[in-house]
């Protein structure tokens, strides 16, 4: 399908994208998966090669584009190389706006020349053993001592977890307010009380580290707080459509990677003596899933011009989080049928991304959480 999105800038930019990974990803990802981490060299080199902080301002580093589809062209080349190890996207997509809309001038200063270098890694930890997207459910204490914050409780499933040297942790400040007691507070890399547990063994994207946070009266600088005390339920809100946007473009890229795999493979792959793919259910089944992925792709173009002009509202961002998610799980799953016993094993791509994909409806805002959002917004 004609996508009508991006312009010459935006592929001359994919191409630099697909040249950096093809050298620095690809050769290493099957290592990077043994390991359960990707070496910290390619965060540097992604930095050299101005893969990171497209949105940032140049006087720090960054690219200075307040274009949102750069974000995506790199996550969509991201996914095409099948580099699933890769925690750029939580770095750009997630992490960026709290650094570039939240910070002082000190902060920016202090933080952003290593965001966009690659030689300080980024995370965000909001879910706990007990609270996952319940904000009120938080657990994870910051008390006012003097001239910091000391912080005690329990992250998980914390993306670039081992990586980060700089971590957005989700705090109550004041915990009688429930999420409206809810503050932002950085933890930096080898921070006194601040400790990593276990590297969390997941089903899919293996490469990623994943894991568990420790706070014990972990002490920060009370400068060290990002926006405004008591505001991080709404910092959060302010953000979670630009994820939820960034999950989305990945979803779709996926579909459209494992649909292409697919359809190579229903041209040649035979049985009874004719391709598989010229087998009625096959073909209706084929045809089925292209409509379905070409309106994906329409209404996720739609969503990012939406987010660059301002106007992506909460609810479009759960529409598009939860059914391209969904779609992606539905492709995945059909394609490994179409591939027989071969969909099954760990060396065809199209089993790699079938489990890749499990992730996509739970991360960023469970399928149920964005119906729920979007059924509050029909006024019933």
């Amino acid at each position: 399908m004609e996508q009508h999105l991006y312009e010459g800038v935006h592929e001359e930019f994919r191409g630099l994208c697909r040249e950096f990974l093809a050298r620095e990803a690809v050769p290493h990802h099957e290592r990077w998966e043994a390991a359960g981490i990707v070496d910290r060299d390619v965060w540097r080199a992604a930095g050299a090669a101005g893969l990171l902080g497209m949105d940032v301002d140049e006087a720090y580093g960054g690219g200075g584009q307040r274009d949102f589809r750069f974000n995506c062209v790199l996550d969509e080349e991201i996914v095409a190389s099948g580099c699933s190890g890769l925690g750029f996207g939580l770095h750009n997509d997630v992490v960026a706006p709290y650094l570039t809309e939240l910070t002082t001038a000190e902060q920016r200063k202090r933080w952003l020349p290593g965001f966009c270098s690659g030689e300080l890694v980024t995370a965000i930890a909001m879910s706990e053993p007990g609270a996952g997207s319940d904000l009120a459910g938080v657990r994870t204490t910051a008390v006012r001592d003097g001239d910091g914050w000391v912080l005690n409780g329990q992250k998980t499933f914390i993306t670039n977890g081992e990586l980060a040297d700089l971590v957005i942790v989700v705090v109550k400040t004041d915990p009688a307010q429930g999420a409206h007691g809810v503050s932002l507070i950085a933890v930096e890399r080898d921070t006194p009380g601040f400790g990593r547990g276990r590297r969390l063994a997941k089903v899919g994207l293996k490469a990623n580290d994943t894991a568990e946070l420790f706070f014990d009266d972990c002490r920060v600088p009370a400068d060290n707080l990002i926006g405004t005390e008591n505001q991080g339920f709404y910092h959060l809100m302010a953000n979670l459509p630009r994820e939820r946007l960034g999950i989305a473009v990945a979803a779709v890229a996926a579909a459209e990677k494992l649909l292409a795999l697919t359809l190579d493979y229903a041209r040649s792959r035979e049985a009874f003596g004719r391709p598989i793919g010229r087998f009625q259910h096959n073909r209706f089944l084929l045809a089925e899933l292209d409509t379905e992925v070409t309106i994906a792709r329409t209404f996720l173009n739609h969503c990012v011009r939406e987010f660059d002009a301002g106007r992506l509202s909460v609810v479009d961002a759960a529409k598009v989080k939860w059914w391209t998610t969904e779609l992606q799980n539905r492709v995945a799953d059909r394609c490994v049928q179409l591939h027989g016993g071969y969909g099954y094993m760990a060396e065809y791509p199209v089993a790699r991304a079938w489990l890749d994909s499990r992730v996509q409806t739970i991360y960023g805002g469970t399928t149920e959480i964005m119906k729920e959002i979007i059924g509050r917004g029909l006024e019933l």
